[in-house]
């Protein structure tokens, strides 16, 4: 039988600095820098203060920190609980694209640094633990095929635990066979249900699956290296993780190109606060908005085409909380109209805020997307839009200007402008590659 999953344990141990293409270094440093904005932000928000409190409650006297105004001093499994849920706590956080179910940041990024500064790495260790853990993170999405979601698993919440055992355990020093482990032992800790999708209301739990997912990976870390076991075909294996959480899970692309196709190039930025299934739909309608000058007002229909995943996990057209409207894809087009969506503040006071935009949300109609969802890194769909004057306005997504660098630091300073340390903090985190990560949230 291959044995996929230990050779990710013997590529992520086998990893140099040395070895990593410079853009992949770039990707993974904006990915760090887009995250810890992210997680600023998120911290502010009432479920991640709950979760906060509670990490102080259970890992008070660690080394690790709380991203937060405070900047509070945990256990590593309590700020990577904390700081998970933070940085999946208003829909802002990087991701794959296309799609694979693997929220890179929440999981892998967010583990590292809780265990980075309990166990004082270099810079350069801790890109390397980030590109080893995101690696593997993200062939275990693309393995699964799509398919955990279909099923009503929140696959980041499963995939993340992968990426945050990887990377802590690279920080940890563990060997070949220990890093093994700690795959094989965070497979117990995968979980995140879509339930709040179909019920339309508890979409608070959503926030929470990140936290537990890098929670999770880091203790299969510390776990494995005290001597703990797991099967050791966790991934590929009957039972194991493409058997139970995919369908038509295909093992052979947990190692396929690895070394030297590099998949952390996928990862790709938000710009909105809302699913990324609505990422393309709401750029989409803003650009026809802003071309021939028309409102919400004007507005008497308005058909999408796009993926089958919007159509079955994302076309609620009453939502009832804050996540759930985040979450739907027909309310963040009516919200684009009438707010701007690239503010968070748009969305904090969800379905409630304004009963023009959910009556607005019902005059949309979601149709199949005969050609393909994704081209490249691109999400795209189709907007037709049909005015109260009997004009009918059309638009294909468009892709982003190519600046991702740019937009991520820009990104960063709108979501912590109220943060004295920011700027500091911005500047380490671009040479985050000489810093000693002991000292990076320090004074």
């Amino acid at each position: 039988m291959a044995r996929e999953t230990a050779r990710l344990a013997e590529f992520a141990t086998a990893l140099r600095y040395d070895d990593i293409p410079e853009p992949v270094l770039a990707i993974t440093k904006a990915c760090l820098i887009d995250t810890v904005g992210v997680v600023l932000f998120g911290s502010s928000l009432p479920w991640s203060r709950a979760v906060a409190d509670f990490a102080r409650h259970t890992g008070a006297g660690g080394a690790s920190t709380i991203l937060n105004a405070a900047l509070d001093r945990v256990s590593a499994p309590a700020a990577a609980l904390a700081n998970g849920t933070s940085a999946h706590a208003f829909e802002l956080d990087n991701l794959r694209q296309p799609s694979v179910g693997v929220h890179p940041g929440a999981g892998a990024h967010v583990a590292a640094l809780a265990v980075a500064e309990e166990y004082n790495a270099s810079g350069r260790d801790f890109l390397t633990a980030l590109v080893a853990g995101c690696e593997c993170m993200l062939r275990i999405g693309a393995a699964a095929r799509q398919t955990s979601e279909h099923i009503g698993f929140h696959a980041p919440g499963l995939t993340g635990v992968f990426g945050s055992a990887v990377a802590a355990a690279r920080l940890m020093r563990l060997d070949a066979r220990q890093i093994l482990m700690a795959i094989a032992v965070g497979g117990s800790f995968c979980s995140g249900l879509l339930a709040f999708a179909k019920a339309g209301n508890g979409g608070m739990v959503k926030r929470l699956h990140m936290g537990r997912a890098a929670e999770g990976g880091v203790t299969a870390a510390y776990l494995a290296g005290r001597g703990y076991e797991g099967p050791d075909t966790l991934l590929e294996g009957k039972f194991g993780f493409l058997d139970v959480y995919a369908r038509d899970g295909d093992p052979a692309l947990l190692t396929e190109g690895l070394g030297t196709r590099w998949d952390s190039l996928n990862i790709w930025f938000k710009m909105f606060p809302c699913h990324v299934t609505a990422q393309a739909p709401v750029r989409a309608m803003r650009t026809l908005a802003h071309e021939h000058g028309f409102g919400p007002r004007e507005v008497a229909r308005i058909v999408l085409e796009a993926g089958e995943k919007v159509l079955t996990h994302h076309a609620d057209r009453e939502p009832h909380d804050v996540a759930t409207a985040q979450y739907s894809v027909p309310f963040c087009l009516a919200l684009s109209l009438y707010r701007d969506p690239a503010d968070p503040r748009a969305f904090l006071d969800g379905p409630q805020q304004n009963p023009d935009i959910l009556a607005l949300c019902k005059k949309v109609e979601l149709r199949p997307l005969a050609a393909p969802t994704s081209a490249g890194r691109r999400p795209s769909c189709r907007l037709q839009v049909t005015l109260s004057d009997g004009r009918t306005l059309a638009i294909d997504d468009t892709a982003w200007p190519d600046d991702g660098a740019e937009r991520v630091e820009a990104k960063f300073r709108s979501l912590t402008a109220d943060l004295p340390h920011a700027e500091r903090l911005l500047r380490r985190l671009h040479s985050i590659e000489n810093q000693n990560l002991a000292e990076l949230f320090a004074g």
